[in-house]
């Protein structure tokens, strides 16, 4: 499995954020997680032949990033400004980006508060804002938010407890298999990257994801009936985590969006690398980005 080529970044408030960047050759692919994830959720960009110089950053508190001296400052505000602190470094103007989960709310509001850096977004399993109320499908609508806030404070408040479980798990081989498995996440995930995904995924302290997932709840919807940069939206037809229908619903509000439902579950990056691929070569022929052939 290829390496990862790791670096640092610091943000305008002075936090050192850990970066990685596949070292391919291509136009500039901006990638926004989704939370307390890391690169190994994207196998097609470990491809030196993928077409996209991708870069992403590890969320403050995670992955060797620095903990911010204010730990108030894990707002989506804060991981745009994690990412343009990246885009600067990297010595971009404008990039594509594709972000999932979470990280969709990153990036329409990295989209609405610097549109000239933006060519495009890809927005995979998530929806730009008010994302607990997008979550757990199974749950009646008006309840989703509320049940979602209760579970991440439940985390919150049992973090010191699970963390050095979590971490544990994180070394047990069958973990991941079990994952794959799970419903939550379906067979067809590449084991290899699905392997690192999660045993990276649970060496996050859990105290601390649920601080930034509350965080992440603040954020009202993003406003997109002015976007005029191309959007493809992606869902996964049995998503525990994002409704498909509030993802449809979020491409209907955005401008000529182009939308897909996948028959995969949230991890639609691991589950179809290829078909996720394919969306954004389309993605950057619409924004008229020249990618890079092998």
């Amino acid at each position: 499995m290829p390496g990862m080529a790791r670096f640092s970044v610091t943000a305008p408030d002075g936090t050192r954020v850990r970066a990685w960047t596949n070292d391919a050759h291509g136009p500039p692919l901006l990638v926004c997680n989704g939370l307390g994830t890391n690169p190994w959720a994207w196998p097609a960009l470990h491809d030196p032949a993928c077409g996209f110089a991708a870069a992403t950053w590890w969320h403050r508190g995670t992955g060797g990033s620095e903990r911010p001296a204010d730990p108030s400052r894990v707002t989506v505000r804060d991981h745009v400004d994690d990412a343009v602190a990246l885009i600067d470094e990297l010595e971009t103007d404008r990039a594509l980006v594709a972000a999932w989960s979470v990280g969709v709310t990153v990036a329409a509001e990295l989209l609405m508060r610097h549109p000239d850096r933006v060519a495009g977004l890809l927005a995979v399993a998530g929806v730009p804002g008010d994302s607990f109320a997008a979550m757990l499908p199974p749950v009646p609508g008006r309840w989703r938010d509320p049940v979602a806030a209760a579970l991440a404070r439940g985390l919150h408040a049992a973090g010191p407890a699970l963390s050095p479980v979590a971490s544990v798990l994180g070394s047990w081989s069958v973990v991941p298999r079990l994952v794959r498995h799970s419903g939550f996440m379906l067979p067809r995930a590449n084991p290899d990257f699905t392997e690192r995904a999660v045993r990276d995924f649970l060496q996050v302290d859990v105290r601390w994801y649920a601080r930034l997932a509350l965080a992440a709840r603040d954020h009202a919807p993003v406003e997109l009936s002015e976007v005029r940069v191309p959007v493809t939206y992606l869902a996964g037809r049995w998503d525990l985590l994002t409704s498909p229908e509030s993802v449809t619903a979020a491409a209907r509000r955005t401008p000529d969006a182009h939308v897909d439902v996948l028959p995969g579950s949230h991890f639609l990056p691991l589950e179809h690398p290829a078909g996720v691929h394919d969306h954004l070569i389309a993605l950057a022929g619409r924004a008229g980005v020249a990618r890079v052939v092998a």
